[in-house]
């Protein structure tokens, strides 16, 4: 069945790019409404579907535009949370055009929507089932989506820091895997590339509490790491949040090898032009029961406390 929230649930903060304030209200939702945004200073109207075909080229973050060219930009981590708590109709309100870093994180969006709570509703869920292979690359970096009977993914980056290097993870997102292992981890980048950033009007809003910052072997970030291999934990977290803008659950086996956002959004746009690769199915209880959201439900308030961490590395 369609979840959607209990009651509705704020968040204030800044934007990591813009450095604006912000304020996002997530609201319930009619059975088939979908995530949407609504930018309310720029009246009732200013709707934006949070869809793979809304996105448009961004650097450095997911940017969504409606048909009356409204945006919400850095709005991965949010999807992220909403895909790993199951929650599929949510109004989000917000009132300019970025919405909150926070802890750079899911984690804050995951603990706020779990203690406002979730209703099942009245209405059959259908999932999205890819049927054949389908990648796309750019240069040493590829995505690919291949068949599963539920969403699964492995991820690999390489930096030349050795702060991060190379990592790998792999991971079976049924039964609350987001909650447990995904959603604390952060937004990273290197010193050397802050200031270029911030030169481009990027990372206004970034400080070392909204981001690990490294320095060759250095982690810059006060209390260092939250995970060992918190950089592609958290490359993970995006790819999560990306894949929810196909607008229902995947069943799929997602790999991404130093992917970005726009190669996600590629990798949807190529999936979804060819009708013979993907199919609709109603979800049955069984297949519900292997949906990320699930199994962070029954325990809401004890999956909200949660703080998943390995010992920091500083």
């Amino acid at each position: 069945m369609q979840v959607t929230l209990a009651r509705a649930t704020e968040f204030r903060g800044v934007g990591l790019h813009s450095g604006a304030p912000a304020r996002l209200v997530l609201r319930p939702a009619p059975a088939g409404h979908g995530i949407v945004f609504l930018r309310t200073d720029l009246g009732p109207n200013a709707r934006i579907p949070a869809r793979w075909d809304a996105v448009v080229p961004s650097r450095l973050c997911t940017l969504v535009q409606g048909d009356d060219g409204a945006t919400v930009s850095t709005i991965e981590h949010l999807m992220a949370a909403l895909a790993g708590t199951g929650v599929h109709n949510v109004l989000a309100e917000l009132d300019g055009p970025e919405v909150p870093i926070l802890d750079g994180s899911a984690a804050p969006f995951v603990s706020s929507i779990l203690k406002a709570g979730l209703v099942r509703q009245a209405a059959p869920l259908a999932a999205i089932r890819v049927l054949r292979p389908v990648e796309v690359r750019e240069g040493l970096a590829f995505a690919r989506l291949t068949p599963a009977d539920h969403l699964e993914m492995s991820f690999s980056i390489d930096f030349a820091d050795a702060a991060i290097g190379r990592q790998d993870k792999r991971l079976d997102l049924a039964n609350g895997a987001f909650v447990r292992e995904l959603m604390d981890s952060r937004t990273f980048c290197r010193l050397t590339d802050v200031e270029a950033m911030q030169s481009n009007g990027l990372a206004l809003g970034g400080t070392y509490f909204n981001a690990v910052v490294v320095d060759g072997d250095r982690v810059l970030s006060p209390g260092g790491l939250r995970h060992r291999d918190e950089a592609v934990r958290h490359k993970m977290l995006d790819a999560v949040g990306d894949l929810a803008l196909a607008g229902a659950p995947l069943l799929a086996r997602y790999t991404g090898n130093r992917a970005g956002h726009a190669l996600t959004n590629r990798l949807l746009r190529a999936l979804f032009a060819d009708p013979d690769a993907w199919e609709w199915t109603i979800c049955s209880p069984a297949l519900e029961g292997r949906l990320p959201g699930v199994g962070v439900i029954a325990d809401a308030a004890a999956a909200a406390e949660m703080q998943p961490r390995d010992q920091a590395v500083a």
